[in-house]
């Protein structure tokens, strides 16, 4: 008869559990008992069932009684394996043992109250990463809410938060997500990848896209296909200036395609540039005979990197600089071949500075046989379509003398010769479709750029 100063003894389930964990072993007693498996653990597999789409082949390891396949969204299958055979289909195998279901194809693999039991879980998590698929799994961490005597429950282990989220990371998972479902017990979604994604970083666009014309808003959507994943962009304007008055980005960007000429090369420009320590150019030039030619280099040689639009920007400022490149327009990007399907003339007019949806006019400057435009990326758009195209050259200067000679660095990059004003002429479209694969050459090498940069 026990004394009050005997110490309690265990319940003999208890202490039957702990003499299997000091012996290493599988506890195959207790799972072949259905009546170990419990009710409770109902509410985890429903709680799964909202990670898992719809129509997914869904692999379920340490299925227990099953109740993932219960609670399946619609037009999913379902294969089950444990420890003991709980049907006909169950894959029997013993994760303690080494034994897997190796290249067994699923969309996604539950492992629901696993983990937990598991000597080797590094290797099982390498193994389940082999399977290439999305993991929905649970856990109850260590040193956190949940129960104190884990081996009393039959867990071999107790990983903290830290411990577990390196070993997902070891094994090849990139993203997790996930929520807590019980005090300390996490149901986390493991997605296959390399890594975790990269930390945002702070861009500030620098341009006069605030004006709105076509050209300016189109180089805005351009950039953001470029741009790496973790870009937090913030869009800044010349006119009005409104760039913050402290403080520095991970990177300015200055330009979206469009140019830069003598009134905008001023020295609160020059000062942001020193203020954000990185910078990379995206523009061209326009009116080149006013342009202080000391004051584009003092800015040049403070840039990571210009890609010019043009290669008579290069020729005029590159100067021999490491840091120039060759982009090309790249709004052509964004306009692909395509073939009118209005035999009429279209001249550019206000809807090129209106807010119209840059997909509908895109549509519609390339919509007429013959095409007009005092404005370069209208006519750009319209080279993808247009039999016949002529321009007006910009004049916009207090000297009317001078001409924004855009049109010109644009002819000369994409048919190899100037055309000449106020006349029609025909387009070639093998020169156009020659033109829009370079560019796209060097968007992908800017591309990569940006994501150095931004890593």
């Amino acid at each position: 008869m026990a004394t009050e100063s005997d110490p309690p003894q265990p319940h003999p389930e208890v202490a039957r559990r702990k003499a299997v964990i000091a012996a290493q072993g599988t506890d195959r007693e207790r799972w072949e008992d259905p009546a170990q498996l419990e009710a409770a653990w109902d509410s985890r597999a429903l709680r799964a069932a909202a990670y898992i789409p719809r129509g997914a082949q869904v692999l379920d390891l340490g299925c227990g009684a099953m109740a993932v396949e219960r609670f399946l969204p619609m037009g999913c299958g379902y294969q089950p394996c444990d420890l003991t055979a709980r049907d006909a289909r169950t894959l029997v195998c013993d994760f303690n043992a080494g034994e897997f279901p190796v290249g067994q194809a699923c969309d996604l693999v539950t492992v629901l109250g696993v983990l937990e039991y598991l000597y080797d879980a590094p290797a099982f998590l390498a193994k389940l990463r082999a399977l290439n698929a999305p993991v929905v799994m649970s856990y109850c961490l260590a040193g956190d809410r949940g129960p104190a005597d884990r081996q009393a429950l039959g867990w071999v282990n107790a990983f903290t938060r830290d411990q577990l989220s390196a070993m997902i990371a070891a094994a090849g998972f990139g993203r997790v997500i996930g929520e807590e479902i019980t005090p300390g017990q996490y149901l986390l979604r493991l997605e296959p990848g390399a890594g975790q994604a990269a930390a945002e970083r702070t861009v500030w666009v620098l341009s006069y896209n605030s004006i709105g014309n076509f050209g300016d808003r189109l180089g805005g959507q351009v950039l953001s296909q470029v741009l790496p994943p973790n870009a937090r962009v913030s869009h800044i304007h010349h006119y009005p200036w409104d760039a913050p008055p402290e403080g520095a980005p991970d990177l300015l960007i200055l330009g979206v395609g469009n140019s830069v000429f003598q009134p905008m090369l001023t020295d609160e420009l020059l000062k942001l540039v020193d203020r954000a320590g990185r910078t990379v150019g995206i523009f061209g030039t326009q009116y080149r005979e006013a342009i202080d030619r000391s004051r584009m280099a003092s800015l040049l040689d403070r840039m990571e990197s210009w890609w010019a639009r043009h290669e008579e920007d290069l020729g005029l400022y590159g100067g021999g600089r490491g840091n120039v490149h060759h982009l090309g327009d790249w709004m052509i990007d964004a306009c692909p071949m395509a073939t009118w399907r209005q035999d009429e003339l279209f001249r550019v007019g206000e809807e090129a500075t209106d807010d119209s949806p840059l997909d509908r006019l895109i549509e519609r400057y390339q919509s007429y046989r013959q095409f007009a435009s005092p404005r370069m990326h209208p006519l750009l758009c319209a080279l993808t379509a247009a039999e016949q195209v002529g321009y007006q050259e910009q004049r916009e200067m207090d000297d009317p003398a001078l001409v924004s000679g855009k049109f010109r660095s644009m002819f000369l990059d994409i048919f190899g010769v100037d055309k000449p004003e106020k006349q029609m002429w025909s387009v070639d479209r093998a020169a156009v479709v020659a033109y829009k694969a370079k560019v796209r050459g060097n968007i992908e090498a800017l591309r990569a750029e940006l994501a150095r940069v931004l890593a």
